[in-house]
């Protein structure tokens, strides 16, 4: 087995489970694939066993470039999987396992990268800053919140960023695309809490707090967000009719999405904020009317979108229940039309003729949010070649994640362009 697969598969073995025990053995196993090949990590707990990992590579210029992923990954259950999710074994071509793809696949391609560098004494054009994070599949407040605040110091000089969610090929007809990620929506995990008068529950209804919260939850779930085009979202589906050479229809984006299957996929749902309820509790016994009812609601908004989003929800939650936020993150975006984002979309190209790239605004969140909060702009690049089977959207948290060790092999070639070039 090649490095990039053999770190990848060692990556996926430890149980970094959010929540779970932490990322403290991972973070040592990172930092000892560094040390080894001479590169001085800085290792450090923003609790215990929440630990991250942060080097720097000198480069020919001192403006620097963060490259950052995380090291935990979602729950998984063993029964309804393949190959065991923890196992790290290479079926098929294919390493597999939680985490493969979200994102310790991504972390493998970096570390094979520096420490192949390291061995042959190649200089990057600019620092790079290398940093391994605890935490990014909840909040982000042990691992890239803590860092970007109490560890400010160890990104000087950074002025833009890549990460996770984009730089993956999309096969469609006679093209791969590869989306190049310049934005996200902005999260708005949200508790809501509706009081009411507790009571008998055989007398008549008065101020019933969980019929009060179920008709909020009922408004929310039913509304039509209105679509609104962000520049990153336009400029995507500009460059698939360019790519497809067919029109699509700005007025039937939605139905043009299902249509297009994977390619659509890439803007349907980037094209209006969105609002989910996902959680409820009320109650204790069936006679009994509770005097509160709470729920949760998982929100996202667009780059620009956000007091659109919160004066929507207030209207759609009435007066009689209130809201309070579990985690508010705003929509950070890049400039698509800097020199950065074309020598990223180069790099694709020079390894990969038949690529296409487009700029692309991610659904959900990243550690990008953090970054973005001190100043640096963030970009999804993972680069990562797929076969056209795999499902790339329904592995991310989902049963029988895999990478292609051809693609992450790719990635490698990719990355050392982008880096030296």
């Amino acid at each position: 087995m090649n490095e990039v697969a053999q770190i990848c598969s060692d990556l996926i073995r430890f149980d970094t489970t959010n929540p779970g025990s932490g990322e403290r053995p991972a973070a040592e196993h990172v930092a000892g694939l560094l040390s080894d090949v001479g590169i001085e990590p800085t290792v450090f707990e923003s609790a215990r066993n929440r630990t991250s990992v942060v080097a720097r590579i000198p480069g020919d210029s001192p403006e620097a470039l963060l490259i950052h992923g995380h090291l935990d990954v979602v729950p998984a259950e063993p029964a309804d999987w393949q190959v065991h999710p923890f196992s790290g074994e290479v079926v098929d071509g294919c390493v597999w396992g939680r985490g493969a793809v979200d994102m310790k696949g991504t972390l493998s391609m970096t570390l094979a990268l520096v420490r192949d560098w390291a061995r042959r004494g190649v200089r990057p054009k600019r620092d790079i800053v290398l940093a391994f994070l605890a935490d990014e599949e909840a909040t982000g407040e042990y691992g890239s919140r803590y860092a970007a605040t109490r560890r400010r110091e160890l990104f000087d000089g950074c002025t833009e960023a890549i990460s996770e969610s984009g730089g993956y090929s999309v096969q469609a007809p006679d093209a791969r695309i590869y989306p190049v990620a310049v934005g996200e929506r902005g999260t708005a995990w949200m508790k809501l809490t509706a009081h009411g008068v507790a009571g008998h529950g055989s007398r008549p209804p008065k101020d019933n707090a969980v019929a009060e919260l179920c008709h909020a939850l009922s408004r929310i779930a039913s509304y039509q967000w209105p679509v609104r085009l962000t520049p990153g979202v336009a400029a995507l589906i500009a460059g698939l009719a360019d790519i497809l050479g067919e029109k699509i229809d700005y007025d039937r984006l939605e139905e043009e999405a299902e249509r297009l299957g994977q390619a659509g996929a890439l803007f349907k749902a980037q094209i209006r904020n969105s609002a989910n309820p996902t959680m409820l509790e009320a109650g204790y016994k069936v006679n009994v009317v509770p005097g509160t009812a709470t729920a949760h609601v998982d929100g996202r908004f667009l780059p620009g979108y956000r007091e659109e989003f919160l004066e929507t929800i207030d209207r759609l939650l009435g007066p009689k229940v209130t809201r309070e936020f579990v985690n508010i993150e705003d929509a950070p975006s890049a400039p698509l039309d800097s020199p950065f984002f074309g020598r990223l979309c180069d790099a694709l190209v020079a390894e990969d003729p038949a690529a296409r790239p487009v700029p692309y605004v991610m659904s959900g969140g990243t550690d990008a949010k953090s970054f973005a909060d001190i100043g640096i702009k963030g970009y999804g690049f993972a680069p990562l070649m797929l076969s056209p089977e795999l499902d790339y959207y329904g592995m991310f948290h989902g049963v029988d994640e895999r990478v292609p060790v051809e693609g992450l092999e790719f990635g490698v070639r990719v990355l050392d362009r982008l880096l030296t070039s």
